[in-house]
């Protein structure tokens, strides 16, 4: 009986491809898809599903009433496991909080398997790599009893026929924020506030040591991409969130009015203007969006007479893994800013 009820869900789910976007890429967090078949083909699968018989109730993997709690996500309340044992993340930068609540991960998308401070843990627990765009197939195999998505994904209603579906809007929330959030989600606020408060004196003991270090100067994030640089502020990974963040330090006036001040959390420029959202010191790496050559920037005339590169205050970001502002990230992260900074001339 269960092998003809899954045979159902997944005629049900496979007439739809989910498409998500691309991991760290400022832009809109929801892929635009339509087919002019979608009616047909659901009309199709729901009569199929009607007419398979109903699985018994003591056959059913999905917990029990009893077992769920209503969450408030971004997009409504959603009835979810009390205690999610096989989490589906379609994010990719949700992996590293479930990672440092130690929450069971079943599946998850490439960028953060590849992500160098979860590799390990994510293989640990035998996460399996969905790819970057996974179609609903793989995703029923895992049996997940909750999913996770960003708002505004494709097929949110087949998904929710795999498991329940908990939408989270990219940005809304600050990263400690979203992790007491997930701590909510997974029954794990105890685990969310310790790694908070141990977070918070580890940026105490820092946070003098590299104010005295960088005094005045400013600081930058920059990306060069196949059209110019972007400019990083606050929250959009890269180490924004250290620098601008839990440090304080400021950037250029323009890159701050711009990539900080306004909210975005970035802002894209011409190399022409690059001398003015420069700072004394500067992270930087190519941008994973596209495969242009940063030499373009990096050989250019213009980004060698920069001060801080002639002083040798440039420091070399992953391009991949500095993308993640999770929990388990901004640890990395911390070490490498951190000792950066207090080696800048």
């Amino acid at each position: 009986m269960l092998k003809r009820y899954n045979a159902a869900l997944l005629l049900l789910v496979m007439a739809f491809m989910l498409v998500l976007s691309a991991c760290g890429q400022p832009t809109s967090n929801a892929a635009d898809t339509s087919s002019t078949t979608e009616t047909k083909e659901q009309a199709a699968v729901e009569k199929t599903a009607e007419e398979t018989p109903a699985e018994p109730a003591a056959e059913k993997t999905a917990a029990t009433e009893s077992d769920t709690v209503t969450f408030a996500s971004d997009a409504g309340d959603v009835q979810v496991p009390r205690n999610p044992q096989r989490i589906v993340d379609l994010t990719a930068f949700t992996t590293g909080y479930l990672v440092a609540l130690d929450a069971p991960v079943a599946g998850a998308l490439s960028g953060a398997i590849n992500n160098k401070y979860i590799k390990e843990q994510l293989a640990a627990q035998g996460t399996v790599d969905l790819g970057d765009l996974p179609t609903a197939e793989p995703i029923l195999e895992l049996k997940p009893d909750l999913i996770i998505a960003y708002k505004g994904t494709e097929g949110i209603d087949q998904l929710s026929a795999i498991a329940p579906v908990v939408q989270f809007e990219y940005g809304k929330r600050t990263y400690k924020d979203l992790l007491l959030e997930l701590g909510k989600l997974t029954d794990r606020e105890d685990q969310a506030k310790a790694w908070i408060e141990n977070w918070e004196s580890q940026i105490n003991e820092l946070k003098p040591q590299v104010e005295a270090a960088v005094g005045d100067r400013t600081v930058s994030i920059l990306n060069p991409y196949d059209k110019g640089l972007y400019v990083f502020g606050h929250n959009y990974g890269r180490g924004g969130e250290i620098l601008y963040g839990e440090f304080g330090l400021k950037a250029p006036e323009k890159a701050q009015a711009e990539a900080i001040d306004s909210g975005t959390g970035f802002a894209s420029i011409s190399l022409e203007l690059l001398p003015e959202y420069a700072g004394d010191i500067i992270f930087t790496s190519p941008w994973s969006g596209d495969d242009s050559d940063p030499e373009v920037v990096y050989g250019n005339s213009i980004w060698k007479n920069l001060p801080a590169v002639k002083a040798g205050n440039v420091f070399r970001l992953d391009p991949k893994s500095d993308t993640y502002n999770d929990p388990i990230s901004l640890e990395g992260q911390l070490k490498f800013i951190t000792d950066s900074l207090l080696s800048a001339k």
